[in-house]
């Protein structure tokens, strides 16, 4: 039995998804041959960090690269404009994925096997990066994986309303990434300031984002207050290429640059790419949350605490799944009611909201003693030999 867990992305933040997932697996002592397939030199050594400095016993590190020269061409003519390795790498490995009997994935680029390249048998397991409330997540696509590991019951409902995927072909098993990023958090230190640290967590998507809009007003709001200390830590491939681009919805948006005043402020701490963007350090330490659609925030909830969110869109958010998250604090719509959105969302966090934010948080994952990675692993287990895992159906495989 050949199961692989694959990273395929510009930047490292699936990995703590399902590396953890991986790692419990080899501890079972399953007899499987697991491998770890990276298809840069950053993704793996971000798995070799997580891993602890070292490939664990059971585990094997393979590296998926760009073969053709076909291939490499059109990376270096369009690398820098749209993930082309991402897709390409695909056609350029088939023979190793024909040579699996399950993938396990952290997005859905990876149906490209199934739909284009006709690997009909490959098994491939879904356990998702994120557990927010973005449509995207909830796409028809979703019903061609093999099986889902879904975090809690809201994933779990919305897949099976709205994305058609049958209730037998999911298995919920709560969050992998709690078992890795569980720490407190680095504590960061603002000079001279014991103020309260806001997290300023914009989506890289320009449809759904504040940054485009209003992101360098909020920088400029905190650069003159005398009352925050401010942590800018945008999703981490904001500043990946000089365009983003999505694909649920076509659009384009263009990150800019940061003026040096912002990082010179004693109180902004500016992140644009470091592995503290997603290792929980900042929703760890911080003390307040402003947003727009990133489901970071859901990490935030762990430990409940103020929230704010911007709507730079005209979002009406009543009654919308895709923004269930904002019922967890104020929003506001423009940079310029920073302060009394900030002053409302911890004023009324004890009586208004915390209540919320535990609801949320409940709704969206569902943690037990066990950890998660060991839950996910188990179902693998099933999923492998044949049986339906625990919680899929009636019929279930218990592995101990």
């Amino acid at each position: 039995m050949r199961i692989a867990f694959l990273f395929n992305h510009d930047q490292i933040h699936q990995m703590a998804h399902s590396l953890p997932v991986a790692i419990a697996l080899a501890r079972m002592g399953s007899g499987a041959d697991i491998v770890i397939a990276t298809t840069s030199d950053l993704l793996a050594r971000e798995a070799l960090r997580l891993m602890g400095g070292a490939v664990p016993a059971g585990l094997r590190l393979v590296a998926l690269r760009l073969r053709s020269f076909a291939s490499r061409g059109i990376e270096a003519a369009l690398g820098s404009l749209v993930p082309a390795a991402k897709l390409l790498v695909y056609r350029d490995n088939l023979d190793f994925f024909r040579s699996l009997d399950l993938l396990v994935v952290t997005e859905r680029t990876s149906l490209i096997l199934k739909s284009r390249y006709g690997l009909s048998s490959l098994r491939m397991v879904l356990t998702d990066h994120g557990a927010g409330d973005r449509a995207i997540g909830f796409g028809t696509s979703t019903a061609l994986f093999d099986h889902i590991l879904a975090a809690g019951p809201k994933i779990r409902d919305r897949l099976t309303s709205e994305a058609g995927v049958r209730p037998e072909r999911l298995t919920i098993t709560g969050y992998p990434k709690f078992d890795i990023a569980a720490g407190d958090g680095r504590p960061l230190k603002f000079r001279g300031s014991n103020r309260p640290i806001v997290l300023y967590n914009p989506h890289v998507s320009p449809h759904l984002s504040s940054w485009y809009k209003q992101g360098r007003a909020v920088l400029d709001y905190f650069l003159a207050s005398d009352r925050y200390n401010l942590i800018f830590a945008p999703h981490i491939m904001m500043f990946e290429r000089r365009m983003a681009v999505t694909i649920d919805k076509l659009c384009v948006g263009l990150p800019g640059t940061l003026h040096r005043r912002y990082a010179a402020a004693p109180n902004i701490h500016i992140d644009l790419g470091s592995a503290a963007l997603t290792d929980m350090s900042y929703t760890n330490g911080a003390d307040i949350y402003l947003g727009d659609v990133s489901s970071q925030v859901y990490e935030f909830l762990k430990s409940p605490r103020p929230c704010l969110f911007l709507n730079s869109h005209g979002i009406d958010p009543d009654q919308d799944p895709n923004f269930a998250h904002w019922q967890s604090g104020p929003v506001i719509s423009k940079a310029v009611d920073l302060g009394r959105g900030l002053e409302e969302a911890v004023a009324e966090h004890p009586a208004r909201y915390r209540a919320v934010q535990r609801r949320l948080f409940d709704h969206t994952f569902d943690l037990t003693a066990e950890p998660s990675s060991e839950r996910a692993a188990r179902a693998i287990v099933c999923l492998a030999s044949g049986r339906k895992p625990e919680g899929a159906s009636s019929d279930t495989c218990l592995v101990h």
